[in-house]
């Protein structure tokens, strides 16, 4: 299994990620949003790249089962249901609903991945579950950080930890022979540096600190709690929902004569 990682979304095109195994990590905050939404019933998260695509998405789709939810620096967009924060995503708010979401960096590397063979939505929330299941592929995967698009340095700390605490663990697989390129080389060694305290590390980043002061303190606690929320989030025809396990096989036999 080779491991690569791109520290920001932006580099890629929608083609480039076509066929690949890919990751998205924005842990600050669509990925764990959209991982606490699922698990509280939401039906499905329709990632998109602009406000103009939520808009003309959601005047086709039914009024009374459908949510626009997002952000645009931290900050719920106007006309929008919700915002970005996953206290927002409770059950009374979300359960059967179909959400379509658009945040600065999250939902665009999502909608570029819409070609990937396999899109994963990874968090610390939900890290365990990532990992067990990039081990059952055993295949290659290719990590995407957010990162900041809207910001001349697009590099996240907090991503790049979570693809490393990932990173750790896969390397801890015995029957896995892992190759890491470069960038997972060195998010593995920035989880080495930063990871003891996942809180901390949430508090002490650039957008971490950005939330603070905008009033979503709250948001990093939950961001920061590793496994809490023990799902998985793929891709499914262009929209996010829950993988359900693979019904199991059942042998034909023949008729007894």
């Amino acid at each position: 299994m080779k491991l690569d990682l791109s520290f920001s979304a932006g580099q890629f095109d929608d083609l480039q990620l076509r066929d690949k195994n890919v990751v998205v990590l924005d842990v600050l905050r669509a990925s764990s949003t959209i991982t606490v939404a699922l698990n509280n019933g939401a039906r499905e998260i329709i990632p998109v790249a602009s406000i103009e695509s939520a808009v003309k998405i959601s005047g086709s789709l039914f009024g009374e089962v459908t949510l626009r939810g997002g952000e645009r620096n931290g900050k719920t967009i106007e006309g929008f249901n919700l915002g970005n924060s996953p206290l927002e995503y409770n059950e009374p708010a979300v359960k059967g609903k179909s959400i379509i979401y658009c945040t600065t960096n999250g939902s665009v590397a999502m909608a570029k991945s819409r070609y990937a063979r396999v899109l994963v939505v990874g968090s610390f929330l939900n890290l365990t579950a990532v990992v067990d299941y990039m081990r059952d592929e055993n295949k290659d995967f290719l990590f995407i950080c957010a990162g900041r698009l809207n910001s001349i340095g697009s590099f996240s700390l907090e991503d790049a930890v979570c693809a490393g605490m990932m990173i750790q663990k896969l390397m801890k697989v015995e029957t896995l022979e892992l190759s890491l390129s470069d960038s997972a080389k060195a998010a593995h060694a920035l989880y080495k540096s930063f990871g003891r305290s996942i809180l901390k590390m949430l508090r002490n980043s650039e957008h971490g600190k950005y939330l603070m002061e905008i009033g979503f303190a709250d948001d990093l606690k939950i961001c920061a709690a590793v496994d809490s929320v023990p799902i998985l989030p793929v891709q499914i025809e262009n929209k996010i929902k829950i993988k359900k396990e693979d019904p199991p096989v059942v042998p034909v036999r023949e008729p007894v004569q």
